[in-house]
């Protein structure tokens, strides 16, 4: 299925993405906590159900907007783009952050609500030490390398299964509990519960996840090259010539992110709806 989108568009898959990832976060966290006093039983039900929530709604907004709702990821394919790749053009960078971070703070607020909590009430869990940081740094960079890897490797579609087994994994081998998300942690700390994050927190946190992106990328330029591979991620070039479009995305980041040009997904063919 192709789905030809404008920016406004786009920013508002983001926007309604990243929302909706965090009332998926926050609220099986709340319901988690409100079934069962054992944090490792709450744990792995936040996990698990996080990790369907985000494949789910990868798959269903990539088409779109590419479904980054993350600034890291969009921050990736940006540079992917300055060093000869396909990403997000200039331009979409502050559009696809602003509606990432907009969409965490509002899905946090009606999480909270649908669980009659006063919304916008601060979390007071404070996360500090160095550990917490360096746990932050190898989530995000993980995240990028499997986003990037797969790319690299001709294997865009699998990205909605492999980040969703990514984000379950490392909620449990980091000791942050891979937030790897400058605006969802920006929307976790408007709610004071089981994974929420004290604004005092959030610098520390923000800036691991962006040190983090930096080690992803270089980590994949290492290992793959500066090329993605092509006739893969770049599946949709055959119905629009030899040339992809100004903004296609040849390394997706948590899917392709579409062009300023044509206003379609560059990387819609890699994620066409099967059967």
């Amino acid at each position: 299925m192709t789905v030809h989108t404008s920016l406004p568009r786009r920013a508002a898959a983001e926007l309604i993405g990243t929302a909706g990832l965090l009332v998926v976060v926050i609220g099986s966290g709340l319901k988690a906590a409100e079934l069962s006093t054992d944090t490792g039983v709450a744990l792995i039900a936040n996990s698990f159900v996080s990790a369907i929530g985000l494949g789910l709604i990868i798959t269903l907004f990539g088409p779109l907007s590419g479904a980054h709702l993350n600034p890291v990821v969009t921050l990736t394919s940006w540079w992917t783009r300055r060093t000869g790749g396909e990403g997000v053009g200039g331009r979409e960078v502050p559009v696809y952050v602003a509606a990432q971070t907009a969409g965490a703070i509002g899905g946090a607020f009606l999480a909270e609500a649908m669980f009659g909590r006063t919304p916008g009430a601060f979390a007071t869990q404070a996360l500090d030490g160095g550990h917490l940081l360096v746990g932050e740094v190898i989530a995000t960079a993980g995240l990028v390398l499997v986003i990037q890897g797969l790319g690299h490797i001709g294997r865009a579609r699998l990205i909605p299964a492999a980040v969703a087994a990514y984000i379950a994994a490392a909620i449990w081998f980091t000791s942050s509990g891979s937030f790897a998300n400058p605006a969802g942690t920006i929307g976790r700390s408007f709610s004071d519960s089981f994974t929420g994050i004290a604004p005092g927190s959030l610098p520390g946190f923000v800036a691991a996840q962006l040190f983090g992106g930096i080690v992803g990328l270089a980590l994949a330029a290492f290992l793959y090259g500066s090329g993605a591979k092509s006739g893969t991620s770049r599946a949709g070039r055959g119905s629009r010539g030899a040339e992809p479009g100004p903004g296609a995305t040849a390394v997706p980041a948590a899917l392709p992110a579409p062009g300023p040009g044509d206003g379609a997904s560059p990387d819609r063919d890699a994620y066409r709806t099967v059967g």
